[in-house]
C-alpha cells in the first residue's frame, strides 16, 4: 500500500481536515482510533467525517424535506465516491479522503447508503414496536459503520471463523448503539424521539416518556433500564468474538471502543435514573485504563479463550 505521506499534498490536507472533525465531534471514537497506525486511523477519521455529516443533516434543524434533499444529495456525493468521480483536488475535503480510502481498503460502500436509510429514518420520525423493529435501525445506523470498519481493519489470515467477522463487527455496532440510546434517552425524548421499543416500555409501565429529570408515575424505570443492559451485554459477548480475528492495533482499537461503552453500561446499570438527569460519560482516566487492556491484549486473550470453551 502506498505510504500516505507520499499522497498529494490536496489528499493530505483533506485527511488532516477528517482528523480534526472527528476529535472535535466524537471523543470516544477518537481515543479509540488513536491506537490504530497512521493509514488505518487516517481512513477510519475518513469514515467518520462522512458519517457525522449524514447524522448531523439529521439532527438539524431544516425542514424534513429539506432534511431529505440533503441526504439524497449525500447520495449522490456517495455514488460519484463508487464511480471514483472525485478528483484529489475537489473542494470537498471529506469526499477527497473517503475517495481515497476507498482506494486503499475494501470497503462495503452499501454500508453508508444504509447508514442514510436509517438517518431518513429518524427524519420521518419512525417509533419502533418490538425489538426486531429497533434492530432494523440499529442495523443501518451502527450495525453497517461496523462492518465499514472491519473493511479498514481486516482479519488475521488463517484465523479460524473468519466468515463471520462481517456479523460480528454488524453485532459490535448494535451493542454500541443501544447503549448509546440508553444513554441519551432523556435528550432524545426532549427532542421528541423514541427509540426504546413501544413494547418494552408498556411492559416497564414507561410509556409516558422521559421528558423530564424523574421516572413516569408508577413506572419500573429501573427494571426496564436493566432489562435493555442485559440486552446490550449479550450483544457485546457475541461481538467481541471478532477480536481474536483482528490484528493487535485493530484490535486494541475494537477493545477500547467497546470497553468504554461497556464502562458506560456499567454506571447506567448501578444508577438507571442518571440517564434522566445528564449525560452518563466516562472520566479520561477512565478511558486510558480501557485503552491500555486492549493495548495489552487482555480483553482479546480473554475472549479467545471462552470462544474455545465454545462460550460467547
Amino acid at each position: 500500500m502506498e505510504q500516505l505521506t507520499r499522497a498529494p499534498a490536496p489528499v493530505q490536507a483533506a485527511y488532516s481536515y477528517c482528523e480534526a472533525v472527528t476529535g472535535q465531534q466524537a471523543r470516544n471514537f477518537a481515543y479509540g482510533i488513536r491506537l490504530l497506525p497512521l493509514d488505518k486511523r487516517l481512513a477510519m477519521s475518513a469514515l467518520y467525517a462522512f458519517s457525522r455529516r449524514v447524522d448531523d443533516i439529521g439532527d438539524g434543524a431544516l425542514a424534513p424535506t429539506e432534511k431529505q434533499k440533503r441526504l439524497e444529495a449525500t447520495r449522490e456525493l456517495l455514488d460519484r465516491i463508487r464511480r471514483e468521480d472525485v478528483a484529489e483536488d475537489d473542494t470537498d475535503p471529506v469526499a477527497v479522503a473517503l475517495a481515497d480510502t476507498a482506494r486503499r481498503f475494501p470497503l462495503p460502500l452499501d454500508g453508508l447508503d444504509e447508514l442514510i436509510d436509517g438517518v431518513l429514518m429518524d427524519v420521518r420520525g419512525e417509533s419502533y414496536e418490538t425489538w426486531d423493529d429497533l434492530k432494523v435501525y440499529c442495523r443501518c445506523v451502527a450495525g453497517a459503520i461496523g462492518r465499514l470498519s472491519l473493511g479498514v481493519f481486516g482479519t488475521q489470515p488463517g484465523t479460524p471463523g473468519t466468515e463471520r467477522a462481517a456479523e460480528y463487527a454488524d453485532t459490535l455496532g448494535l451493542a454500541l448503539q443501544l447503549t448509546n440510546i440508553l444513554r441519551d434517552v432523556r435528550e432524545d425524548a426532549i427532542n421528541g424521539r423514541t427509540y426504546l421499543p413501544a413494547d418494552d416500555l408498556a411492559k416497564f409501565g414507561c410509556s409516558a416518556g422521559f421528558t423530564t429529570a424523574t421516572p413516569p408515575i408508577g413506572s419500573d424505570f429501573a427494571g426496564l433500564i436493566h432489562y435493555e443492559v442485559r440486552r446490550a451485554r449479550a450483544l457485546f459477548a457475541e461481538g467481541y468474538r471478532l477480536l481474536p480475528m483482528l490484528d493487535r492495533r485493530s484490535g486494541a482499537c475494537v477493545a477500547a471502543m467497546a470497553g468504554i461503552y461497556r464502562r458506560l453500561l456499567d454506571r447506567i446499570e448501578r444508577d438507571p435514573e442518571a440517564v434522566l438527569r445528564g449525560r452518563v460519560s466516562l472520566p479520561g482516566r477512565e478511558k486510558a485504563y480501557v485503552a491500555v487492556r486492549g493495548l495489552s491484549g487482555l480483553d482479546t486473550r480473554h475472549i479467545s479463550r471462552h470462544t474455545l470453551r465454545g462460550r460467547p
